[in-house]
């Protein structure tokens, strides 16, 4: 064993060191690449395809050029391959034709006597020493090996060449019927693997079924071809660059101007509407812009017609309410002074003075529901939180509406927990809500109970409101909450609402940070549903009670809300 030196331990310990520090770094481009899902990476790539013009262009025109240059790469190898291999066998032949005649006088000029395997030995020996055989003066045919064989000695007289090539069998059969014949094949020239043409021909010598094959390597028409191909290769990238810049330079000039108007269209739809689009020029995009500029200015001209037209709606609203303050006090002193002698008229002046009182009750509350809205419509609705037992803001609502309830003969069933239920909320706004509802279902109730449900979770409050009347019918959820709107215009009201009850409970709702959900079928009845946060400023994240008979189902099978619950408090839905 050898003792570790302080040189070695130093390098020890910094290789401890680097180690430490490479762990604690962040992962490298690899293992992000490793940790990407497939799924969510695909989806991206399909959302910016969804989303961007200018990447479909590029991509596009990438894709045609790649076409079209593959096309007329394939085309002139096509042509060029067919071309070269044409001229190598035309001068092959030709070739073919004057060695034969030198074979044929080399035997012819060696003595009878010597054997069959010297005199081709000779043979090929002439062709060596004039220079064929390494291409001196092939100048069209190229470098070749020459192969002498007798078919009827199949292997005792052929001269194997260089190049190891074996002549195909179908191709010497061609020859040995008196045909000049050629065949392209694979061959190992000189330790390589390369392409060939072997042409033969047929000789004329007293050596009988002499024939003559010649290998010619094509080498040098394979680097043409692929000195070819990387010139177009080069080519087409150029070409493929070039037309993704244009690609690029032509999107853009075209997509700047549609993403400036789309952005000006997003700010002009959020509220600024003096945003208009920069003009440049006479051309088609110009005239877009001047088009666009035209629609915003109109649009801005009507939307503050409407702006003006709204506001002075909503103060005329304001001021008769007002205006029709002092009147009314004035009527209604006359009418209690009537009321209090009413004893002594006769018995149609008495129903007289009834109905006044009546309508003039009818006519005070159309003017206290105007000025709530009004209050709404301004921004001055303001909330007079306190801590309160919800179930007492139930009951007082219940009873203030016992009379209309005994008048239609109707049952109002009270669903509350026997513990208190406390709650930060507004009571006023709270107990008229619960009223208009309850008012509101004994109106449709067709004399069928009505049933008034209390639930709390630890964030939320609700209190759905039941009956099984006429129900609604499909697409009215959206328009009860409407000002004025009624489902049956001809069905008489015995609370004598003024139409405005459900728009108000719709923003009392809202101004909890709470929702007002509504449901209703033809001959089920319908189920109005209020749900506010427990607390002031709290968020909703679910209801404590159903809304439709199914989601009641749903939850009586799992215990808990459904989604479509959480999707409806949340904000999912629209009433």
């Amino acid at each position: 064993m050898t003792a570790a030196r302080p040189d070695d331990a130093a390098a020890s310990s910094g290789d401890e060191l680097v180690t430490t520090d490479a762990t604690d770094s962040s992962p490298t481009l690899r293992e992000r690449l490793a940790d990407l899902d497939p799924a969510a990476l695909g989806t991206r790539i399909a959302r910016l395809w969804r989303r961007s013009l200018q990447l479909r262009v590029v991509t596009s025109t990438l894709a045609l050029s790649l076409g079209v240059i593959l096309t007329i790469a394939f085309m002139l190898q096509s042509q060029m391959a067919a071309q070269l291999l044409s001229t190598k066998l035309d001068a092959a032949v030709e070739q073919a034709g004057r060695l034969r005649l030198t074979v044929e006088a080399q035997i012819a000029a060696t003595d009878e006597g010597t054997s069959e395997q010297s005199r081709l030995d000779q043979a090929r020996g002439a062709l060596g020493e004039r220079g064929l055989a390494s291409g001196g003066d092939s100048v069209h045919a190229g470098t070749f090996d020459p192969i002498l064989i007798i078919p009827d000695q199949a292997g005792r007289g052929q001269v194997t060449s260089p190049s190891g090539a074996v002549v195909p069998p179908e191709l010497q059969s061609l020859v040995q019927r008196g045909r000049i014949a050629s065949q392209y094949v694979t061959i190992d020239f000189r330790g390589e693997p390369a392409k060939a043409l072997i042409i033969g021909t047929p000789t004329d010598s007293s050596i009988p079924g002499l024939e003559l094959y010649l290998v010619y390597p094509l080498i040098a028409e394979e680097q043409t071809l692929g000195i070819m191909r990387g010139i177009v290769a080069t080519a087409g990238l150029a070409i493929i660059v070039l037309s993704a810049a244009i690609a690029w330079m032509v999107a853009r000039q075209v997509v700047l101007p549609v993403r400036q108007a789309a952005s000006i269209a997003q700010r002009f739809a959020n509220g600024h509407l003096k945003e208009r689009m920069v003009i440049r020029g006479e051309d088609d995009v110009a005239r877009l812009a001047m088009a666009f500029n035209d629609m915003a200015q109109s649009l801005s001209d009507q939307i503050s017609q409407l702006e003006e037209f709204g506001d002075l709606q909503k103060r005329f609203t304001s001021d008769v309410s007002h205006e029709l303050r002092t009147p009314l006090t004035t009527v209604r002193m006359a009418a209690d002074i009537i009321s209090d002698s009413a004893e002594d008229l006769d018995a149609p002046a008495k129903r007289a003075v009834e109905l006044l009182e009546s309508e003039l009750d009818r006519f005070e509350s159309l003017l206290t529901d105007l000025l709530e809205v009004s209050r709404h419509d301004a921004g001055m609705a303001e909330l007079s939180v306190s801590e309160m037992d919800v179930r007492k803001a139930v009951h007082d609502a219940a009873e203030t509406v016992a009379h209309i309830a005994e008048a239609a003969g109707v049952e109002v069933e009270l669903d509350l927990p026997d513990e208190p239920l406390m709650a930060e909320v507004d009571p006023r706004r709270v107990e008229r809500v619960l009223r208009n509802l309850i008012a509101n279902a004994l109106d449709h109730s067709e004399s069928k109970p009505v049933k008034v449900t209390l639930r709390a979770s630890d964030a939320a409050v609700a209190v759905s409101v039941r009956d099984r009347g006429v129900g609604l019918k499909p697409g009215e959820e959206a328009l009860v909450f409407n000002r004025f709107w009624r489902a049956d215009p001809s069905r008489v009201r015995r609370s004598g609402g003024t139409g405005l009850g459900l728009a108000i409970s719709l923003e009392d709702a809202k101004l909890h940070g709470g929702r007002l959900d509504c449901w209703g079928s033809p001959g089920e009845g319908s189920c109005f549903r209020l749900t506010i946060p427990r607390h002031h400023g709290g968020t909703l994240t679910s209801s404590p009670l159903p809304l439709t008979p199914e989601d009641e189902a749903r939850q009586l099978s799992t215990g808990s809300p459904t989604p479509l619950e959480q999707a409806a408090s949340t904000g999912d839905t629209q009433s």
